[in-house]
């Protein structure tokens, strides 16, 4: 018995640190690819050259200067890409077989801006890799008015602008992590407004309302606090805009799904 349960402890710790390990490996590998720029601060060792290693920050022109070899472009350059570039230059003439290894301390580099519905809109500098859901946090968390959708436009590579369109309910509210993207130096996100309808009549509490996608007047009636006694249930009507005009709907089904900036009207009974 002892036995048992001393192998199910030894599982759990191993199969944890596996965990963390492939964890760490997949953190890094993404770390390597990302591009280098003004302002980052690398920490640089040489294997069994300790006079070698040294920080330095990454110049206005995109360059470092290293021991032995001086001033060296990285403009264009992933961390990947650094590690082989001074290799090969250490090895011509100065080492046999260098091992290098480049870290970054400090991401200076690169920035996004965060707009709309944001407790605190501005430009951020980016830390490591950054998903939307961090980049939020960090901005103080989405405004009182947020609606379901963040934007990210993106230059491509090619120059031409590139969309994407988060669903923040799927996100936030049901931890779909596939929607989390990582943000990228130069990214502009947009949170949306949530949309609003209105509820007028009698109801327990008539007011405006956040609008959220796929709601029903029974819900929208709920959300005010349920009918008062003398409302009349069978002759509710809706107003809404249609192509600049109002458009009055009159004995509403419950189910009948509303758009935003409908007015929902719940007149009182007579009888």
């Amino acid at each position: 018995m002892t036995d048992m349960k001393g192998m199910k402890i030894f599982t759990q710790i191993y199969g944890g640190f596996l965990l963390a390990l492939c964890f760490g490996f997949l953190s890094g590998a993404t770390a390597a690819e990302q591009i280098i720029g003004p302002g980052d601060v690398l920490q640089i060792t040489v294997y069994d050259n300790d006079d070698l290693t040294t920080t330095v920050r990454v110049s206005e022109d995109e360059s470092i200067t290293m021991p032995l070899l001086g001033q060296v472009s990285v403009k264009g350059r992933s961390i990947s890409s650094i590690i082989k570039q001074l290799e090969a230059l250490y090895a011509d003439g100065y080492l046999v077989n260098p091992q290098v290894n480049v870290f970054v301390k400090e991401y200076r580099s690169r920035k996004v801006v965060v707009l709309g519905q944001i407790s605190n809109p501005g430009l951020y500098e980016l830390s490591g890799n950054t998903t939307i859901l961090e980049l939020i946090s960090k901005a103080g968390g989405l405004a009182k008015d947020a609606g379901s959708t963040a934007i990210i436009q993106r230059k491509g590579e090619d120059g031409h602008g590139e969309k994407m369109t988060v669903d923040l309910r799927q996100l936030v509210e049901k931890g779909d992590t596939s929607v989390n993207l990582v943000v990228k130096d130069g990214d502009s996100i947009h949170i949306s407004k949530a949309g609003e309808f209105f509820i007028t009549g009698e109801v327990s509490k008539p007011d405006s309302y956040k609008y959220e996608e796929g709601l029903t007047v029974i819900k929208a009636i709920t959300m005010a606090g349920g009918f008062t006694g003398i409302a009349a249930r069978s002759k509710i009507q809706l107003i809404r805009k249609v192509d600049g005009q109002e458009k009055i709907i009159k004995n509403l089904k419950l189910d009948t799904v509303i758009l935003p900036d409908d007015v929902i009207v719940v007149p009182e009974s007579f009888f």
